[in-house]
């Protein structure tokens, strides 16, 4: 099994291309199901969880194809891709068990399925270790769309009435990503109006509506917490580019924060990270956007202490609560970290102490002390965030640290160690 072994103490230096996110690729890529015309998708990043979606969509009957295209020799490093999928013809309507209990996405099939097929059976999702995170949601968007759903032997069976999914009225109690998306995907075919209230509003939610309507759905209220969908019969094919990963921009500005140097972050969306910009600043973080690229320094002296509150977006978001906790060890005092999302996400912690970080967890808050030099030793990933903030301990660490389980990192990081190491750092994968 492979692993990261990882020197400490090198400041970065040079350039990393941000690649397209995952979080909005893989809703994206569940979109294609509702169309019999090809759905070609830009800059798509090559990880763990897009092989498996590509599995699952292959099994319910997609063509795909790739299109791989590597940088020019001396540029960062980088893979530009071209995925095209064609579902002519479903297959299958069912998500099987060894597909689904991987990733807990793989749940979007559910709205397409179910609004172009009338019927779907898709496995109880899996996942991340870091929460429960039902399906409730989901559920509850199809059943006011009309369909009838029963639990069985571990599979959500959901059959949609006589003429298909009926416009309905969906009220989330919470905000939830995955349920706003597989509610929109479903709403696009059922017949009549559907409002969507308190839906999430995430940038990766405007990127799955932005293709959506360029294959013909009609959507009004992106961008708000009030989503008005008027169905359509059908839809056609279209070509859309994949947004920018707005967490593994964060997650670089982190490692500079831990290590200091400079470095220029291409294609990267400031516009989408507000709160982490804005927590980043705040930290100690400087950066400059001009003409596409984010160039990023650290300011001199130590870190500011800063609390947060992980929160739905705007807020700052669960997905970089780990990596900021990791920076804030290096921070001049303490900081208090209160984890609204998920219940189970503070498992990087016990690692990070590992390391000599003094972090001390108390319900939902973890108060970081610092400052604390920290010191290489062998750590294992626990999930996928939490796999990367003990990279970005390894890279200010003194002396030599492992990371085992590196598998978690590529779920959602693609060739970060080839990136991280074009710009100075010492890291190398090993078995």
């Amino acid at each position: 099994m492979d692993k990261l072994h990882i020197i400490g103490g090198r400041p970065l230096h040079g350039r990393i291309v941000i690649g397209g996110a995952k979080n909005a690729a893989l809703p994206l890529m569940c979109a294609a199901l509702l169309t019999r015309e090809k759905v070609t998708l830009d800059n798509v990043p090559y990880l763990a969880d897009i092989t498996t979606m590509a599995k699952l969509l292959m099994q319910h009957g997609a063509a795909l194809s790739l299109q791989d295209n590597p940088p020019p020799l001396g540029s960062a490093p980088h893979y530009s891709r071209r995925l095209t999928l064609e579902a002519t013809h479903i297959a299958s309507i069912t998500a099987p068990y060894d597909l689904v209990r991987t990733m807990r996405a793989s749940v979007l099939v559910l709205g397409p399925l179910l609004a172009r097929e009338g019927r779907a059976k898709v496995s109880l999702p899996g996942g991340c270790a870091i929460g429960t995170r039902p399906i409730d949601l989901h559920l509850m968007a199809m059943e006011a769309l009309g369909a009838r759903i029963t639990l069985e032997e571990g599979y959500v069976l959901a059959e949609a009435p006589a003429g298909g999914l009926k416009g309905g009225d969906i009220h989330f109690e919470k905000v939830s990503v995955g349920a706003t998306e597989n509610a929109l995907m479903a709403a696009c075919l059922a017949s009549g109006t559907t409002c969507i209230r308190n839906a999430a509003r995430e940038p990766e939610i405007g990127d799955l509506t932005a293709l959506l309507t360029a294959m013909g759905a009609r959507i009004e209220g992106a961008g708000t917490d009030t989503l008005i969908i008027h169905g359509v019969t059908s839809l056609a094919g279209a070509q859309h580019r994949v947004i920018a990963d707005r967490i593994e921009t964060g997650s670089y500005l982190a490692a500079l924060a831990m290590t200091g140097g400079e470095i220029e972050l291409e294609g990267a969306r400031p516009d989408t990270l507000g709160a982490v910009i804005e927590a980043m600043d705040h930290i100690g973080v400087k950066m400059v956007e001009e003409e596409g690229i984010l160039r990023v320094t650290r300011r001199a002296g130590a870190l500011t202490p800063r609390d947060i509150i992980t929160e739905p977006y705007p807020g700052f978001p669960t997905d970089m609560q780990a990596q900021l906790m990791t920076i804030l060890t290096q921070a001049e005092g303490d900081s208090a970290i209160s984890e609204t999302i998920f219940e189970n996400r503070f498992m990087h912690v016990p690692e990070l102490t590992r390391m000599g970080a003094r972090i001390s967890v108390s319900g939902h808050t973890a108060t970081v002390h610092g400052r604390t030099p920290l010191k290489g030793a062998p750590v294992m990933a626990t999930d996928l965030r939490a796999s990367v903030s003990l990279v970005i301990a390894a890279l200010g660490a003194e002396g030599e640290t492992t990371i085992s389980r590196i598998y978690h990192l590529d779920r959602g990081y693609e060739r970060l160690e080839e990136k991280l190491a074009a710009c100075g750092a010492e890291i190398k994968r090993v078995r």
